[in-house]
């Protein structure tokens, strides 16, 4: 499937999903998550959910960052250029949400994208390969590319891999691992 197609199957999905299922299958991926051996680098960055989009709740992997002493780093939207700007999230960072549902930083310490080690990366779909298929703003597929090259991509999903998304681009940053409920797809290994 191309990615359209497939943004329109999985926002779908994620539409039927329950709100006790979308609490569940989120501790669930929390719980996958600490499986993998990623554990000891230091800054990691974390998307906070859109609760309107029904996106993974993330506020189980903040507690498992936070219980590790790690350095947690959020995204401030801007949608004139599609672009995120990084903050370290702390007791005194104020969020607000968005006009997109997104909750944001309102203040903090700026943090660069070379200094962040993990990303746990939104998505709506991927593939065996690692591919993924976001919203199709670019946000992330810009800041992955001024991240190191030894920046571990984690992608966090309810559903399993398509077989193959088929209009993949060169610009598009694929995956080191993707954690589903059940699962724990590697790539690059």
């Amino acid at each position: 499937m191309n990615k359209n197609d497939l943004r329109i199957k999985y926002k779908s999905l994620r539409s039927k999903l329950s709100v006790d299922d979308v609490a569940l299958k989120s501790i669930e991926v929390s719980n996958q998550l600490l499986k993998l051996d990623v554990w000891e680098k230091t800054y990691y960055h974390l998307f906070l959910s859109i609760d309107t989009q029904k996106e993974i709740d993330t506020e189980h992997v903040l507690h498992i960052l936070f219980a590790r002493n790690k350095e947690v780093v959020v995204s401030k939207s801007d949608f004139k250029t599609n672009t995120l700007s990084h903050f370290l999230l702390t007791e005194n960072t104020k969020l607000k949400v968005n006009s997109y549902g997104i909750p944001e930083p309102t203040n903090g310490l700026p943090v660069p994208e070379n200094m962040i080690d993990v990303v746990f990366v939104p998505l709506l779909a991927f593939d065996k390969k690692g591919n993924r298929v976001g919203y199709g703003k670019g946000f992330y597929d810009d800041f992955l590319s001024k991240c190191k090259k030894d920046t571990l991509k984690i992608g966090l999903s309810f559903f399993d891999a398509e077989q193959e998304i088929e209009d993949v681009y060169q610009g598009d940053f694929p995956l080191d691992y993707c954690v589903t409920p059940t699962k724990i797809y590697r790539f690059n290994e």
